[in-house]
């Protein structure tokens, strides 16, 4: 623009001495906003990251006026003024198949512990019970023999009925059938209001709740020596598919600000809270929460993710330790602390288009999955998922539900070849790509097709469009796939596990398996100490 009216200044020169001194007042005002346009946006990102780098981030006046703010999207009323971080990069699947806002009992008759989901753990841990024996949900069923202090209990009362072993005989689950009428173990809870944070740490030990905290980096069950800096949660999920967390905290507000006190006793820092902005139904138990700093945050996926609400609240960085727990995990914890019961109650959502019935059911934690979707399967060949589309695992219907998983999704399966794949004009479906155009609030019908093999490990730049962090997930995976240490450490992989950069896995023209890349990078760090 400015190069424009420079260009035809000699021209209205000629045409009169008004016309002149005109355009040079319009070129001069022009240059005076864009200097101050540059030294607002300037000293906005100076001050965010001066407030990040001397951690006080939550002292700045996040009503005070800055630039982003002329252009920032208009937010709910209980977000308005909060300083909602509204996140330019992502990508949301929009797929057929999501829930709707009902909430059914399931009757689910087994359920399972899986050692193999509590990462950090030894892959044979020491079992505490026999095949035959009764259990009470609370009671203690096995323990990691590298980290007695930790133990694992069961979700359910009832018989335990099945050890199973999978390769090199590691344990893979142990099964219990259920009692019709739950009993749970009594446990004599510390008085959150007159406690300390041993007597906290011990009772959780005890109870089976230290288990539902995990630890960054690396993504693993916490270590009871380890102060956090601070813990996080994360109160909305940007997963395709995924369920309404607004659902699980009905009328549980109780239940939530008992966990977030719980979780104050365990940190020096503080216990942060992210809320979805962008959301005008939001529960108001999110809103009304005690006792934590409620972080408000805006986009497409994987905003939800709490790895991205720790990267803009307060970066891992300098050794620190941070814990994260599951939201409806909080409120398992806070259940405990004050009706002394260990009580596994969660919602899990069906999703996706080969149900009958896409919906949420009450259920607990570790349910067969064949118990939760009989009768509701469109389609005997579908593909079944614990977890979302992006980072669920394969099951079967005989398997049972991962420990962190909420979700049961279902897709057909893409057992198909495309004639000329790109070449032809094909229907449309999710893609970073503008070849496949979108109208509206079109949706699209997921399957496993991957559209292609794997080829050549290409620098495209797509990563950085879907991924809202300060790094550059590219050369980090190439410096993992070379075991460059020090590189690794430098492009951040101390902030990331794999569900933040399965969305740049989705998006990868090489079609490269980025989050057990990432995977391997994390366990060779940890391993080098």
């Amino acid at each position: 623009m400015i190069a424009t009216v420079a260009f035809s200044l000699p021209l209205h020169a000629q045409a009169g001495q008004s016309g002149s001194s005109y355009l040079i007042t319009v070129l001069a005002a022009t240059v005076v906003l864009l200097i101050l346009g540059a030294i607002l946006l300037i000293g906005d990102n100076v001050v965010s990251m001066h407030a990040q780098k001397t951690g006080v981030q939550d002292d700045v006046d996040e009503g005070d006026f800055s630039l982003s703010q002329l252009f920032a999207p208009k937010l709910p009323s209980y977000a308005a003024g909060k300083g909602a971080k509204v996140l330019k990069q992502g990508f949301s699947l929009d797929l057929e198949g999501e829930p709707n806002n009902h909430v059914h009992a399931a009757n689910v008759k087994t359920f399972a512990l899986q050692p193999k989901n509590y990462r950090g753990n030894a892959p044979i841990p020491k079992v505490a019970i026999e095949v035959g024996d009764s259990v009470k949900a609370g009671d203690v069923v096995f323990f990691d023999k590298t980290n007695p202090d930790i133990k694992y209990v069961a979700p359910v009362s009832g018989e335990y009925i099945a050890l199973n072993r999978g390769a090199k005989r590691a344990i893979t689950e142990l099964v219990f059938l259920a009692d019709k009428e739950q009993q749970y173990k009594a446990f004599k809870a510390p008085d959150l209001d007159n406690t300390n944070r041993e007597a906290v740490k011990n009772f959780m030990l005890e109870s089976g709740a230290w288990t539902m905290l995990r630890q960054r980096p690396f993504n693993i069950i916490a270590d009871p020596k380890v102060t956090p800096s601070n813990i996080f949660v994360s109160t909305f999920d940007t997963a395709p598919l995924a369920p309404n967390l607004n659902l699980a905290v009905a009328g549980r507000g109780d239940d939530l600000n008992a966990g977030i006190e719980a979780l104050n006793h365990l940190t020096n820092g503080k216990v942060y809270l992210g809320l979805n902005a962008g959301d005008e139904q939001i529960a108001s138990e999110f809103v009304n929460a005690e006792g934590c700093v409620k972080k408000y945050f805006m986009g497409k996926h994987p905003a939800g993710n709490v790895g991205i609400q720790i990267h803009h609240t307060a970066p891992i960085s300098g050794g620190d330790t941070v814990f994260t727990v599951d939201l409806q995990d909080l409120l398992t914890i806070g259940n405990l602390f004050l009706e002394g019961k260990w009580d596994t109650t969660k919602i899990v959502a069906l999703s996706g288009t080969e149900f009958e019935n896409q919906t949420h059911v009450r259920t607990k934690a570790g349910a067969n999955i064949g118990d939760l979707i009989k009768g509701n399967l469109t389609n005997d060949k579908a593909r079944i998922l614990s977890g979302d589309v992006l980072t669920g695992k394969r099951k079967t219907t005989e398997q049972f539900m991962n420990i962190w998983d909420d979700q049961i999704t279902t897709i057909e399966e893409g057992d198909y070849y495309e004639m000329f794949g790109w070449i032809l004009p094909q229907s449309g479906r999710p893609s970073l790509s503008p070849t496949f155009f979108k109208f509206g609030d079109t949706k699209f019908k997921a399957d496993t097709n991957m559209r292609g093999e794997p080829r050549a490990f290409v620098m495209t730049g797509q990563y950085e469009d879907v991924l809202p962090m300060d790094v550059y997930p590219q050369h980090l995976m190439k410096a993992i796939l070379a075991n460059d240490f020090e590189r690794m450490e430098g492009l951040g992989i101390y902030e990331l596990v794999e569900e933040d950069i399965a969305i740049c896995e989705f998006v990868c023209t090489s079609k490269q398996p980025l989050q057990k890349i990432l995977r391997q990078g994390l366990d060779y760090v940890q391993e080098q100490g």
